[in-house]
């Protein structure tokens, strides 16, 4: 089995009951413990117009989890980059890593982050999606470069800086792209598992060397929930589950609390529908969490393992990374 490190997602969930600024100081409480346990890396994600998370302004949220620890690094996983300008986001990460050398990471995508309608607020054109997301990271990689200090157009802060630049897929055309500009790849299978398999032979087979990276470098983004035993892991997930509902059935509302019995919510179709969604989500005490993760690590061979917990309690949430981090420890 290929060792490999292991990382945090958080999406700085809100869940009932609490504030936004409770979210935040959960998220910072998080990235300090799972700094302390030796995660590698603290991502958050974009997303807009939803009551459940709030890393909407994501470089700013950075910009407080990486004033508030000292060596894990911090980045996006990711920025959705066709919501924005190409030099805004080399401004604001070059901004990052003048503030916190060496320890920002820039994820990208190109999915809008929420529903059409704000996807519009944000003023996206669909109908050149495809051809823009590929053209921004182009130009984020000559606004980073030492080259474009003659240009008429320059990212300061942003010139010259070493921002590591990871692709973002949920399905197989960002595969694509990653593979032919040789950058690494992360694929988003806490949520979209179904064409996970097909996108890392693609990105394996047609990967070509860069200057950025040698050989290709794949980054798994699943779903971890951990507790003493299976029967309270299990307990725990139910939130999980009922978000995925929430989903489905278009409500944006925070996290809830977690149930007893779950089949006094959802419908026999929705239960379809969320174990198929959340088919890489690993639950269980520390022994079944590690039998999990080998299991996936065996078939997948990734470089970089990464963690989305959306446990209510946020105790519980600092134990279930600790209990993961123990159980990918004793696989080595």
């Amino acid at each position: 089995m290929k060792n490999f490190n292991i990382s945090v997602l958080d999406l700085a969930p809100v869940k009932q009951g609490k504030t936004i600024h409770d979210t935040f100081q959960d998220s910072l409480s998080l990235a300090n413990h799972t700094e302390n346990l030796d995660y590698k890396r603290f991502w958050l994600a974009e997303h807009h117009n939803m009551e459940s998370i709030a890393s909407s302004a994501t470089s700013v949220l950075i910009g407080f989890i990486a004033n508030g620890t000292k060596k894990i690094r911090v980045g996006s996983g990711g920025i959705m980059l066709p919501n924005h300008s190409s030099l805004v986001i080399a401004e604001q990460f070059g901004t990052l890593e003048s503030l916190f050398p060496g320890r920002i990471d820039l994820g990208v995508g190109r999915a809008p982050g929420t529903d059409g309608l704000t996807a519009q607020a944000l003023g996206r054109n669909p109908a050149i999606i495809n051809e823009q997301f590929p053209r921004q990271i182009l130009e984020l990689q000559k606004y980073f470069s030492k080259e474009n200090s003659n240009a008429l157009v320059r990212a300061i802060p942003g010139e010259g800086l070493d921002i590591p630049m990871y692709i973002l897929g949920s399905s197989t055309d960002s595969a694509w792209l990653a593979a032919e500009l040789g950058l690494p790849y992360a694929f988003a299978g806490h949520f979209a598992p179904e064409q996970m398999d097909m996108a890392f032979k693609i990105y394996r087979e047609h990967f070509e060397p860069s200057k950025y990276l040698d050989k290709p470098f794949i980054l798994a983004c699943v779903n971890g929930i951990a507790a003493e035993t299976s029967e309270e892991a299990h307990f725990l997930s139910t939130t999980l589950f009922q978000a995925f509902i929430n989903i489905i059935r278009n409500d944006r509302k925070p996290f809830p609390a977690p149930i007893e019995d779950m089949d006094t919510v959802w419908s026999a179709m929705e239960k379809s529908m969320v174990l198929q969604k959340l088919k890489f989500s690993f639950i269980g005490n520390q022994d079944e969490i590690a039998e999990q993760i080998k299991n996936f690590q065996e078939k997948y061979q990734v470089d970089e393992l990464m963690i989305n917990s959306h446990i209510y309690d946020h105790q519980k949430r600092l134990e279930s990374y600790e209990i993961i981090k123990k159980a990918t420890d004793s696989l080595f």
